[in-house]
């Protein structure tokens, strides 16, 4: 694996009859762009909205196509991975992502060395192949917490940035993580991570770099990313730290007779330690249908921040180390080498047999769509910023096209992250529509959505507790039984709007397993449930969620 393939869908030899519906969407995008079958530069922003003055109602956002991918990937360039770079954009390519994070484990062998070589490789790579969208990524350590995904736009300073961000600010370079020998002080190690948030901030404001983005990675793995400290990363710069994993990575890690009778997907299989949030239940570090406590809960963590009137996104990501089944080893040093000196891993090395993982490749399992205007590089970093995100496991859909609306209205209505304004009393409909999987998922299976949850919950302003973790007026408010439907279709949801802002999330299944959710049957009466250990097979219960949309009711 020592070239990079094309996409399938922006390789114009392969037919739009071969193309799913999402394939042939993004291709229709680089036709309208003047760009299909051409070079083009690296930039291309999300069209801006228009700025609202004065009491406007409504809203019109722009039609979107949406791009596939995978913020959180690892290489020979992280310290405990086992992928050559090229290994790793070629499997992208073969699963249809249109864009990835090289998201390495910061080290100092990393900041010294790695970080560099790796650019090098990630701008021959760009020039070769600009359809695959590359960016380069540091896993942070965050001062007091678990992880997160740091990354920024192409530029003439982003591996400068990165490496500089890495000395400066983490955790465990720092010895800044709580548990450590230095970190007991959480209270300094957690003014040190929003000290560090807000300076990639300034070094967007200052032009240094155009853009940057933070997410946090695997939010209860641990349980020591507590409630407040995730709103106050969120707080420190909303434009910069933007949302966690719903859904970690290592989904195949309980795939049954693999790991282990203890195993559980994403490798959540640890329990509460003395650096954990006490306020945290036993359940939390479990996932749910392969979905993070925090965001499968309905009234969850999740909720109770967009309660709050924020936006805060959800991504899933493959955080691929060591794949599943696959039959690569890492290679040996040579004398005198390690990781510290070279801030590099030996390639690996092909054993034929069966080697230890708990991953899937990158777009193979788990997929993050970002809604976009145009194809590049700030497109898609404005379209995370913006919140029209949706995402799903097993390749559960071909595409998910979500529109809030005024009855009184003609336009578009806003989508994915976005916020309509009304007023209280008005009618309004959400418009979903659906396209159902074309083709199988790479495990062979034709998935089929059983069921769509809408989701809503009131929009009550800044909490007082900090680290309140439940939104209790959030609940599935419709459930729609869509199993054996077909296609392209649009479910229509009426909403009224009363006394209060609110907004509404989606959700759906295959259909496989589920039962109450973890705040009860009447709240959520079939979410997804955790898998008896060892016994996960992720290809047999997969999901779909969205972002919010929001309704601000004039005068609430």
């Amino acid at each position: 694996m020592t070239e990079q393939q094309l996409p399938v869908w922006a390789d114009p030899s392969v037919s739009p009859a071969r193309l799913d519906a999402q394939g042939v969407s993004r291709r229709g995008l680089l036709r309208r762009a003047g760009l299909f079958g051409a070079a083009f530069a690296l930039g291309g922003a999300a069209t801006p909205a228009a700025a609202v003055t004065g009491p406007r109602f409504g809203g019109d956002d722009p039609r979107l196509a949406y791009l596939v991918g995978d913020h959180h990937v690892h290489s020979v360039y992280s310290h405990d991975a086992k992928y050559t770079f090229s290994q790793q954009a070629q499997a992208a390519a073969k699963y249809g992502l249109d864009w990835m994070v090289f998201n390495e484990h910061s080290n100092f062998g990393h900041a010294y060395y790695g970080a560099a070589l790796e650019h090098k490789e990630i701008l021959r790579a760009r020039a070769e192949n600009p359809r695959q969208l590359i960016f380069q990524g540091l896993e942070w350590y965050i001062p007091a917490a678990e992880h997160c995904t740091v990354f920024a736009a192409p530029g003439p300073n982003e591996v400068d940035l990165l490496t500089r961000f890495e000395l400066a600010y983490d955790g465990k370079l720092l010895g800044y993580t709580d548990g450590s020998a230095t970190g007991a002080d959480t209270a300094r190690n957690e003014a040190h991570a929003v000290k560090a948030i807000k300076w990639l901030a300034e070094q967007r404001d200052s032009g240094y770099v155009d853009d940057v983005l933070v997410l946090a990675n695997h939010p209860l793995r641990l349980g020591i990313d507590s409630p407040h400290e995730m709103r106050n990363w969120r707080d420190a710069a909303p434009e910069i730290m933007i949302g966690m994993e719903g859904a970690p990575g290592a989904q195949g890690a309980a795939i049954p007779g693999w790991r282990g009778a203890t195993s559980v997907r994403g490798e959540y299989e640890n329990k509460p330690s003395a650096q954990s949030w006490s306020g945290y239940p036993a359940d939390a570090y479990l996932t749910y249908g392969g979905f993070d406590w925090a965001t499968a809960t309905v009234g969850g963590l999740w909720d109770s921040m967009l309660a709050e009137g924020r936006l805060f996104s959800i991504t899933t990501n493959s955080d691929n180390h060591r794949t599943v089944f696959d039959t690569w080893k890492n290679g040996d040093w040579p004398a005198g080498q390690n990781f510290d000196n070279t801030g590099k891993l030996p390639d690996p090395v092909d054993t034929d047999t069966p080697q230890p993982g708990s991953d899937f490749w990158p777009g193979e399992f788990s997929r993050t769509h970002v809604g976009v205007t145009r194809y590049g590089y700030r497109a898609v970093m404005a379209g995370l910023r913006a919140g029209r995100v949706w995402l799903d496991h097993g390749h559960l859909l071909d595409g998910l096209d979500v529109r809030l609306k005024r009855d009184c209205d003609a336009g578009r209505g806003v989508t994915l992250g976005g916020r309509l304004r009304v007023r209280k009393g008005e009618k309004i409909t959400l418009y979903v529509t659906v396209t159902t999987a074309s083709r199988a998922n790479p495990q062979g299976i034709l998935p089929q959505l059983a069921h769509m949850d809408v989701i809503q919950g009131a929009v009550r302003g800044p909490v007082t507790d900090r680290d309140g973790w439940q939104a209790p007026d959030t609940k599935v408010v419709r459930t729609k039984d869509v199993s054996g439907r077909k296609g392209t279709y649009t479910l229509r949801i009426p909403l009224t709007a009363g006394d209060e802002s609110f907004y509404v999330r989606l959700r759906g299944s295959d259909g496989n397993r589920h039962g109450a959710g973890y705040l009860g049957a009447s709240i959520d009466p079939h979410g997804p449930v955790p898998h008896e250990p060892g016994n996960g097979d992720p290809w047999a219960d997969t999901w779909f969620y969205s972002n919010p949309v929001f309704v601000d009711v004039a005068g609430a």
